[in-house]
């Protein structure tokens, strides 16, 4: 995998929810703070604001996108002033079965005011599994519509929505698929428009750089290689000492500490949704050794491969 599909496939957990919801004016919605989770909202026709304590309204046009990495409350609304009520989606329910996916289409009657129709949904993710990238995001980020920008993300929103609007034949396993195709789209989008922001460290800064790229998709291509300094210097197209600053710079870690820290990342999500024997997960993520493995495991997670699986 690369690593933004990696880093979505190791955080996410569960089902995502998502709603289409028909307004009328006058309408305000509340939606709660939820930790562990990732909220979106995608405003398909009319407009509206959004409001968060401490922070300036901002109006949101048709086409406009906004993703809350980390849950934030907020509030839609048709005006700043209007009365609020209560949430029409939120974040997945555990109770519901694991072959259902959970979507609805809602119509909220005001008085016949203007309407606005919001692609409302939410993402649950584990917080003892984030990924650095994720814990870097800002609390909201805005992608405002342009015709003739992100098109795959207008794509997916709109498939998404029709098949919200008009359910049909497949569509209970084509809307898990969607929503996880828009998470990565937004991402995709946020990050490939970092440089203009001026970002000189970090996430949206190394995804932005070429030799560190190549560093971190050969990483999570095959965690399992024998990688040294010198072999992902090599990958990146540097020399070792350059290569190092630069990527410890970036991500905040030496190369060999990153690899080390995927390496049980992965090895951790293979006790969970595996049976494979510890040697067999051990040399999955590099390690010929049981007992070299079993130790760098606890001193990342604080306990041994045989107890975590147990627990989780």
């Amino acid at each position: 995998m690369d690593v933004l599909s990696d880093v979505v496939a190791v955080t996410r957990t569960g089902r995502p929810r998502s709603a289409q919801v028909r307004w009328h004016a006058p309408w305000g919605q509340e939606f709660a703070s939820v930790p562990g989770s990732a909220g979106f909202q995608v405003i398909l026709q009319g407009s509206c604001w959004l409001l968060r304590a401490d922070a300036q309204p901002i109006q949101l046009d048709a086409g406009d996108v906004v993703f809350l990495p980390h849950g934030s409350g907020h509030t839609l609304a048709d005006s700043p002033g209007t009365a609020l009520t209560a949430p029409a989606c939120g974040p997945p329910d555990d109770h519901e079965p694991d072959n259902a996916y959970a979507s609805d289409s809602v119509d909220r009657s005001g008085e016949g005011g203007p309407v606005t129709v919001v692609l409302c949904g939410a993402y649950q993710l584990d917080p003892s599994r984030t990924h650095p990238l994720l814990l870097t995001l800002p609390d909201l980020i805005h992608l405002p519509a342009h015709e003739d920008r992100h098109p795959e993300l207008r794509s997916a929103v709109g498939l998404l929505a029709a098949e919200l609007e008009n359910p049909r034949l497949g569509t209970s396993a084509i809307v898990p698929a969607l929503l996880d195709t828009l998470l990565l789209y937004i991402l995709r989008v946020w990050f490939k428009e970092q440089p203009s922001r001026g970002d000189t460290t970090g996430w949206a800064a190394a995804l932005n750089d070429p030799p560190v790229t190549a560093a971190l998709h050969a990483i999570h291509r095959d965690p399992a290689a024998p990688w040294t300094v010198a072999t992902l210097a090599a990958e990146a197209g540097l020399s070792r000492a350059p290569f190092a600053r630069r990527f410890a710079m970036l991500i905040g870690r030496p190369p060999l500490g990153y690899l080390t820290w995927w390496r049980m990342t992965t090895a951790a999500r293979l006790l969970r949704t595996s049976d494979a024997p510890l040697r067999s997960v051990a040399t999955q993520v590099g390690y010929a050794s049981e007992f070299a493995f079993a130790n760098a495991f606890k001193r990342t997670h604080g306990t041994a491969p045989g107890a975590y699986r147990r627990k989780n």
